[in-house]
């Protein structure tokens, strides 16, 4: 695996595990992390919440508080919006200290939501 690619993932990982409190690891592999939470509306069953994949390229953070809340994507700062890969998922290929904090942040908003929503 690439160094670098490594020390994103464990600075990611890092985040999610800080704010894991009352979510299920599904995943703690030296190449994914996931947690999931809750039940999907639709589907009645355990969703994955965030979780952290390292590819071929670049390591991908995904997490669905940004997805299903729109307030909270929309006060994405301009960096992090260009790390944006569809509506949950931000890649990167080296560590960026100001966008793992804003990640954090986000990380705390989103579950929050999930939470006041009832998902958590």
């Amino acid at each position: 695996m690439n160094p670098e690619f490594e020390t994103v993932f464990t600075s990611l990982r890092d985040i999610l595990r800080r704010h894991s409190k009352g979510l299920t690891v599904a995943d703690d592999t030296p190449t994914r992390y996931t947690l999931k939470g809750g039940c999907h509306p639709a589907h009645k069953k355990p969703m994955d919440i965030a979780w952290i994949r390292v590819g071929k390229n670049y390591v991908s953070f995904h997490h669905m508080g940004v997805y299903a809340c729109e307030a909270l994507r929309d006060s994405l700062s301009p960096a992090l919006k260009a790390r944006m890969q569809g509506k949950a998922c931000f890649n990167f290929k080296k560590p960026d200290e100001a966008l793992f904090k804003e990640l954090e942040q986000m990380t705390v908003d989103g579950f929050a939501a999930f939470r006041k929503a009832g998902y958590l």
